[in-house]
């Protein structure tokens, strides 16, 4: 048995969807038989299929925690030739944000809660508690995997997994259409401190969010409203933000050319979202 198999047997056996990864960090290619998915794809990928092929066809898809499944004589081949293993983190009931870079470590030090963290080859994954929709590039040097994805498996990591916040859901979330306010004036969340953040850790946070809005290149619109949900998903229920902090993210979006409305449109979108709307 090779160290690739002996390894996704260990973790099927704890309930972790596994796959083998080839040379270059992917999955194997699909069979003849499945070429072109013209097999109709996996039941649980996005559009199901009958196929049930018994190789490891389809990518993610391919994920499986059945022993039978992961040591079957149609992937024998594959985890000998293989480079590395997977796994499917939706599957495991997981989300990993994947760190691409220092900058990008930096800001989720700065803008996330602390979790288990696991050291990649340029930079590191965190893993939080719960399933969601994965997407490439939210943010610069910034993927989700989750759901529809693999992740590759290097090792345990260190640390104790929490609990998926709203923060990193709201990454992911498009801006909604414009809910037009009565006036124009910047509103607030509410006044008073945070009972579980420091000054220091908010005033950083607000900075972060104004560095993300003012090196916007692109989609400045869907960049500003991300950011707003964001600081509200970390601030917003407990009160800490003050009209100052709120005043200091509409300038600087106005800076990237955002006018007074929209700033308060994508505000008050970001506050219905997140349920903090109350009227």
């Amino acid at each position: 048995m090779s160290e690739h198999l002996h390894t996704a047997l260990s973790l099927a056996a704890h309930g972790v969807p596994v796959l083998p990864l080839r040379v270059g960090k992917v999955p194997f290619g699909n069979c003849p038989a499945c070429a072109r998915n013209v097999c109709g794809g996996r039941p649980n990928m996005k559009t199901p299929g009958p196929c049930t092929c018994p190789h490891p066809c389809h990518g993610w898809a391919a994920a499986s925690t059945d022993p039978n499944v992961v040591n079957s004589p149609a992937r024998r081949r594959a985890w000998r030739e293989a480079a590395g293993v997977a796994y499917h983190p939706g599957g495991a009931g997981l989300t990993v944000v994947d760190l691409d870079d220092a900058d990008a470590i930096a800001w989720a030090r700065a803008s996330l809660p602390a979790t288990r963290t696991v050291s990649t080859t340029r930079g590191e994954h965190w893993l939080y508690r719960g399933a969601m929709q994965g997407a490439n590039a939210v943010r610069p040097g910034v993927d989700i995997k989750s759901t529809m994805a693999y992740a590759r498996w290097l090792g345990p990591g260190t640390g104790t997994v929490t609990a998926l916040p709203d923060v990193v859901r709201a990454l992911t979330v498009k801006e909604p259409a414009p809910a037009r306010p009565a006036s124009v004036t910047v509103p607030t969340a509410g006044g008073g401190e945070c009972p579980h953040r420091t000054a220091t850790y908010l005033d950083r946070g607000i900075a972060m969010a104004e560095q993300r809005i003012t090196e916007a290149r692109e989609a400045v619109h869907a960049t500003v409203y991300r950011t707003f949900l964001a600081v509200l998903s970390t601030h917003g229920r407990c009160g800490c933000l003050t009209e100052a902090h709120t005043a200091r993210l509409f300038t600087a979006a106005q800076a990237k050319g955002e006018s007074p409305r929209h700033c308060t449109d994508a505000w008050t979108n970001a506050l219905t979202t997140l349920g903090l709307n109350h009227g």
